[in-house]
């Protein structure tokens, strides 16, 4: 199935029982098919925002990257891009939308709580991840991450409950610019000694 984007469509393959399952249900809604098979719309609004950057010569990373369309669309503008997710199914199937696309990237199988081999891989010029703020629990661990992998993370979130822990810890830490893209907001944050403080 296409997926269309500013430079143009990225050709990208799904199991059958997630393209059956369109993301257009409430904030609280999830699947009862795994995570990564369904084509959530908050990744392709940050693929969106992620090709209209420059980002030739950046490393790059994906967490929780699902079917991939941030990690693809990264790739197409020119990064290195590393994609991660816990289920290696997922990765499987991105190796074969990068080939259907004539790109190339990494992929790793990681967990946020155990993040040794991605932080060995590093450090990114920048995280990214869309949808991912679904259990309160994994707040703390994503946010002990995201100063090790890069200076800059970008997070899309159409507004999941565990959204607000993030929101209200990472501002208080390091300070949070949040645009808006239609239905889904864009949490910018820089660690280190140019974050604002807030």
């Amino acid at each position: 199935m296409p997926v269309e984007l500013p430079n143009g469509p990225l050709r990208i393959w799904q199991p059958a029982e997630g393209a059956e399952l369109p993301d257009d249900g409430p904030v609280e809604w999830a699947p009862l098919v795994p995570y990564w098979a369904v084509l959530w719309r908050s990744g392709v609004a940050l693929a969106r925002e992620l090709e209209r950057h420059d980002l030739k010569g950046r490393r790059v990373i994906e967490l929780g990257c699902g079917l991939g369309v941030p990690s693809l669309a990264a790739a197409r503008a020119g990064a290195a891009v590393l994609a991660t997710d816990m289920e290696a199914e997922a990765l499987e199937l991105l190796h074969r939308n990068a080939r259907e696309n004539d790109l190339t990237l990494e992929t790793a199988v990681a967990e946020w709580r155990a993040p040794g081999e991605i932080l060995e891989r590093g450090p990114f010029d920048l995280a990214f991840a869309a949808d991912i703020l679904y259990e309160r629990q994994s707040v703390a661990s994503l946010l002990a991450l995201l100063p090790s992998l890069a200076p800059e993370a970008w997070i899309v979130d159409p507004g999941r409950p565990a959204s607000h822990p993030f929101i209200e810890r990472a501002d208080e830490r390091w300070g949070l610019q949040t645009d808006r893209d239609g239905d889904f907001s864009i949490y910018r944050l820089r660690f280190g000694p140019d974050a604002d403080p807030g």
